[in-house]
C-alpha cells in the first residue's frame, strides 16, 4: 500500500508538487500517493491532524503557513530552528511530528547547479517572510562578501538581519534605503504571483548581476522581466522547486532521486500549458 502524502497551502491548486513527486516515485521505485490539499487560513493545524488521521504520513508547507509549522512540530530539524520555518512535516511512527526546512539547500542546489557564484559578493534578497528565513542560512554559509535583506516593512527586514547576524555580515531595511550594485538579487516575495514589482532602484545590478525570482510560471515573471531589461542574467525558481521536494523526498523516504529530468519534464509541461 502507498504511504499518503500532501502539499498543504493556501492558495494550492496551482501547485506541482503533486506531479515532482510522483515523478520521483515512479524513478526511484518508491511509491506513493501524493495529493495538494487546501488548508483554510485558519485552520492549519487541524488540516494536517485531518490528513494524518485519514492516513497520510508527511506534508510539503507551502504559503502561508510554514511558521505555523514549525509551532506545531514537536522536534525540528536544525536548518528549521535556524530559520524559524518548517516546509517538511513528517509523522513519525510514534506520532510525534518533525519539521524540516529544505527551502534553503533547495535555492542552494539550484544555484550552484546554475553555477553562480556566492563567496566573496554582495547579495540582496527581497522580502522578510517563511519563505526568506528558510534561505539565509545556507547563503551565509556560502561566505558572500555581504547580504542585504530589502522589505516593505523596514523593521521586518532589521530583525530578521539581526537574527543572522552572528553568520556573517548582513544588513536589512526599506526598500527606500538600498544602495548600491548587487551580484545576486534573490526576489523571496510573493508579489510575483500578483504580477507586482517591488519598488527597486534603476541601478542595482553589477554588469555580471544574477536576478533570481523564488516563483516561476511559464513566461518570465515581472521581476525577471524587469531585471532582463537591466542586463542581468535570469532564473526562475523552478529549479529550487524540484530540488527542495528532492531534498523532502529523501527525508521521507531515504533515497535521493535524479532532480534534472524532473526539473526537464516540468518546464516542458509548463510551457505547453
Amino acid at each position: 500500500m502507498s504511504s499518503r502524502y500532501c502539499v498543504l497551502g493556501n492558495p494550492v491548486k496551482h501547485s506541482k508538487s503533486p506531479m515532482i513527486h510522483q515523478a520521483f516515485a515512479a524513478q526511484t521505485g518508491k511509491p506513493l500517493a501524493y495529493t495538494a490539499e487546501l488548508a483554510p487560513l485558519d485552520g492549519f493545524e487541524a488540516a494536517w491532524r485531518a490528513f494524518c488521521e485519514s492516513g497520510g504520513r508527511g506534508a510539503n508547507v507551502t504559503v502561508p503557513f510554514k511558521q505555523q509549522a514549525f509551532a506545531l512540530c514537536d522536534t525540528q530539524s536544525l536548518r528549521a530552528r535556524r530559520a524559524g520555518a518548517v516546509n517538511t512535516l513528517s509523522l513519525g511512527q510514534n506520532g510525534r511530528v518533525f519539521g524540516d526546512n529544505t527551502d534553503g539547500i533547495g535555492l542552494l542546489r539550484d544555484l550552484k547547479a546554475c553555477e553562480v557564484p556566492l563567496a566573496g559578493k554582495r547579495v540582496l534578497v527581497l522580502g522578510a517572510g517563511g519563505a526568506v528565513r528558510g534561505v539565509l542560512e545556507p547563503l551565509l554559509n556560502e561566505a558572500p562578501r555581504e547580504l542585504v535583506i530589502a522589505n516593505r516593512t523596514g523593521a521586518r527586514a532589521e530583525a530578521l538581519a539581526a537574527d543572522f547576524r552572528d553568520l556573517g555580515t548582513v544588513s536589512g531595511g526599506g526598500y527606500e534605503v538600498l544602495s548600491g550594485r548587487f551580484d545576486l538579487v534573490i526576489n523571496g516575495t510573493s508579489a510575483s504571483l500578483a504580477g507586482e514589482l517591488p519598488p527597486l532602484p534603476e541601478t542595482l545590478f553589477e554588469p555580471d548581476a544574477v536576478a533570481y525570482d523564488m516563483m516561476y510560471a511559464a513566461a518570465p515573471t515581472v521581476f525577471l522581466q524587469w531585471a532582463q531589461m537591466r542586463g542581468a542574467r535570469t532564473i526562475d525558481g523552478l529549479g529550487m522547486l524540484v530540488e527542495q521536494a528532492a531534498e523532502a523526498f529523501f527525508i521521507w523516504q531515504n533515497v535521493r532521486p535524479e532532480t534534472a529530468p524532473v526539473q526537464a519534464l516540468l518546464r516542458k509541461t509548463l510551457i505547453e500549458g
